[in-house]
């Protein structure tokens, strides 16, 4: 279903309780589609399988023994200079 917004401030319970038992709303301004209102559990469900940016940091390309010297070769101090 969708709502204009002057109608989901006004009926905010309203539109909270169909969001639970009939799905996501639409919020519109000014005719166009502005937000969606979820239900908690459509939320989590969601969420329920995107990886977090930690498991995307992990799951990067493995190291190949070529990139791992490369790594280890390079100089060990700033190559900035750090003196102010």
């Amino acid at each position: 279903m969708e709502w204009s917004l002057q109608d989901a401030k006004n009926q905010f319970s309203k539109l909270v309780q169909k969001a639970r038992r009939d799905g996501p709303q639409v919020v519109t301004l000014r005719g166009e589609r502005a937000a969606v209102v979820l239900s908690a559990a459509d939320y989590d469900a969601l969420r329920a399988h995107r990886p977090s940016l930690i498991d995307d940091l992990l799951a990067g390309p493995a190291w190949d023994e070529e990139l791992a010297e490369a790594v280890d070769r390079r100089a060990k101090t700033p190559s900035r200079d750090a003196a102010f």
